[in-house]
């Protein structure tokens, strides 16, 4: 039911009925001039309530047909075609991007395999480079110790060969006939006297000890035997500087 909120409606009836009330006193007032005397006027009126009268019933008006325009086709091809090349655009680029990932992780591979490799060999190398200076050291030093044993061998060759030799020899005479000629003869002296001595001296032929080890005299002849050696400090030097020795035996005898 449709509400009358201004209460339209009543106010007309009501109206409607005030206006017949007045005619019908106006046609009465003009009929008892005519025909009859004036007689009293009696109506019946029922008041109805506003709300006990239904209101007309409210016809609903149709809502207007929206009309779309038909869709251009061709404009819709064409958006979809936009949007077809945008996703595959959009699709390539991250395939692209995925593809220099993978890429970049294969070259990231590839280079730290490269390095390693590298470290590998230069270890490698420094390895066998340490191995072959200590295999060359020691035949460094196994030449080098042929080569002393050899310089050695030919120098005590060589002394060997200077020290038998008749220079030699005259060099040994130069020192016993100088000690000979600083000794004083004890009495106890024998004829037969024959004393063997240590000598030790230093270059230039300073004496620096003199010890008798074996000697047919007494305790007094011994010690000037040894006395004699010092006095003929120092000794005589040899031509051959390899005759020279720092300490030698000489045997002293009275004949000398």
């Amino acid at each position: 039911m449709v509400q009358d909120t201004y209460n339209i409606f009543p106010v007309t009836l009501a109206v409607m009925l005030h206006a017949l009330v007045f005619g019908s006193l106006f046609v009465a007032f003009d009929l008892s001039r005519a025909a009859a005397p004036p007689m009293p006027l009696m109506m019946k009126a029922t008041l109805v309530s506003a709300d006990a009268v239904a209101p007309p019933p409210v016809v609903k008006q149709p809502e207007p047909e929206v009309v779309e325009p038909e869709p251009d086709e061709e404009a819709l091809r064409t958006a979809e075609e936009e949007k077809r090349r945008a996703d595959a655009r959009r699709d390539q680029k991250r395939l692209d991007r995925l593809e220099r990932a993978r890429l970049e992780a294969r070259r990231e591979r590839q280079a730290e395999a490269e390095r390693e490799r590298n470290r590998a060999e230069m270890e490698e190398a420094r390895l066998r480079d340490i191995a072959q200076q200590r295999q060359d050291n020691i035949l460094e030093e196994e030449r080098l110790l042929r080569e002393a044993q050899d310089a050695m061998i030919a120098a005590e060759e060589e002394v060997f060969a200077a020290q038998n030799s008749t220079e030699a020899q005259v060099y040994q005479n130069m020192i016993r006939q100088k000690v000979r000629r600083n000794w004083a003869r004890p009495g106890t002296a024998r004829d037969d006297l024959e004393c063997i001595v240590a000598v030790q001296q230093v270059p230039g032929g300073e004496v620096v000890s003199a010890s008798v080890i074996e000697c047919n005299g007494d305790d007094i002849v011994r010690r000037s035997v040894e006395n004699a050696v010092f006095k003929a400090s120092p000794l005589p030097q040899p031509s051959n500087p390899l005759l020279f020795l720092r300490t030698f035996q000489i045997t002293f005898t009275i004949e000398d």
